[in-house]
């Protein structure tokens, strides 16, 4: 008889302990929401994989998850909501006992996009739930069709600006490269960023775009795609690098390779690339470039060489712009297979603005001052290439394109020098003269100014 009420005491604390740790594996540590201007993300961090069901409500609209065997520990009044698709975030009464019933209360309907994550980076599982926003993808969309519009129109009229989209990079759940400071680089590159979007929109004959405009995560391939969208001529995508050690140092530029990176630097900077998107939380796998058939023919193709060619002189041209504010982990361009650099259309590139993960560095990328030093660089970097190889129908063509003049009676290299703003030697090259004769009627290529 005792041996019998043991045994069942035994059973009984070993049924409980189980029970206990099959509950507590399944609360709710956090909820985050990342509000974006045509979708708002609520992610769950979880203690174990969930197992979970939802569905929709009207009149009021609402979304309901339920949580099997899973407890709340995160206070839900004090959940930080932006953005203008969620009202609220409440609990309610679920069917099953051992349950969790969330509701997210909606000021539109909504289709959502629930899937789960395995254990990532500093991440445990997480729940991830999207709301696409119907409200402002249509405004997103309005706003890029009446930017492809005004941009044919510009070009039938032969002033059109040149469009360079801004890309900040990781964002959201993608923390990025994370410094001593717990500086985080998703903050450091949309501060850079929107730095570069004001100073180029200052720029007579330049227009600016970000990609992201605040703290939510934007996928790989979408990037390029909100770039197209908006009819980009450029892309530059802003980084902050990140290294297993303190030492590395130096801001360097990045242009597409179809082979894998050389350098340690480089292949950790694809590796982290890769694992950007597995932080911020895709529902399926991104596609893989490399495979992409568009692509492989595009990467043989004029378009291509173009697109790698013009990436690679800006490239040059902003890194000698970036040695003059910081220093430079290398001085000419690097190359590396980055998903966000392989839009066949677009010539892209990557600017890493100095090494988060560098005590000296980190202090300076976290500077206003620095920030602003670094975003006039880059700028200045894509202004001197287009100003001398303005596109074609732009407003810079126009101001910087080739001129020719021809010579009349009474006029010198002095005169023309003068009145075109540039040098008598600059005249002499730009025509190959050996000397100051002209003739009447003798046609002169005008150098930019």
């Amino acid at each position: 008889m005792r041996f019998n009420v043991l045994s069942g005491r035994w059973l009984w604390l070993s049924l409980y302990l189980v029970s206990c740790l099959a509950y507590a594996g399944s609360s709710v540590s956090g909820v985050r929401v990342w509000s974006g201007p045509d979708n708002t993300r609520i992610v769950l961090d979880l203690s174990a994989a969930p197992e979970f069901s939802y569905f929709n409500l009207k009149k009021p609209d609402r979304l309901v998850l339920d949580l099997k065997n899973s407890q709340m520990k995160v206070e839900l009044s004090k959940v930080d909501i932006s953005g203008r698709l969620v009202k609220k975030v409440r609990a309610s009464t679920p069917k099953e006992k051992d349950a969790y019933r969330l509701v997210i209360e909606l000021n539109q309907p909504v289709t959502p996009v629930v899937f789960a994550l395995k254990p990532t980076g500093n991440y445990g599982h997480r729940l991830v739930i999207d709301l696409p926003d119907k409200v402002g993808s249509a405004a997103t969309e309005k706003k890029q069709q009446q930017i492809s519009k005004t941009k044919t129109q510009q070009q039938l009229e032969g002033n059109r600006d040149i469009i360079i989209a801004i890309d900040a990079g990781h964002g959201g759940e993608d923390p990025g490269a994370i410094g001593r400071r717990k500086t985080y680089e998703k903050s450091v590159t949309l501060a850079i960023a929107k730095r570069v979007q004001r100073l180029i929109d200052k720029e007579s004959g330049l227009k600016g775009v970000l990609i992201r405009q605040g703290d939510y995560f934007v996928n790989l391939n979408k990037r390029s795609q909100i770039a197209r969208k908006s009819k980009a001529d450029f892309l530059v995508s802003i980084h902050a690098d990140g290294f297993t050690s303190s030492q590395p140092k130096g801001a360097s530029v990045w242009v597409v390779s179809t082979r894998r990176a050389k350098s340690e630097v480089g292949r950790h900077l694809e590796d982290h690339e890769a694992e950007s998107d597995l932080l911020g939380g895709v529902g399926e796998l991104m596609s893989n470039t490399d495979n992409d058939a568009h692509l492989n023919f595009a990467l043989i193709d004029m378009q291509m060489d173009y697109s790698m060619n013009t990436a690679y002189q800006v490239a040059t041209q902003v890194l000698s712009q970036l040695g003059k504010v910081t220093t430079l982990h290398k001085k000419k361009p690097e190359h590396a297979s980055l998903a966000v650099l392989k839009s066949p259309d677009i010539p892209s590139i990557l600017v890493e603005a100095g090494f988060i993960t560098n005590h000296k560095e980190e202090n300076l990328l976290r500077s206003g001052n620095h920030q602003q030093k670094l975003a006039k660089a880059i700028v200045s970097g894509i202004k001197k290439y287009y100003q001398r190889k303005p596109l074609p129908g732009t407003l810079y063509a126009k101001t910087y394109g080739v001129k020719k003049h021809t010579v009349k009676k009474g006029e010198s290299l002095s005169v023309l020098a003068a009145r075109y703003k540039t040098s008598v030697a600059g005249l002499k090259k730009a025509n190959k003269l050996s000397s100051n004769t002209l003739k009447i009627g003798q046609v002169l290529t005008i150098p930019n100014s």
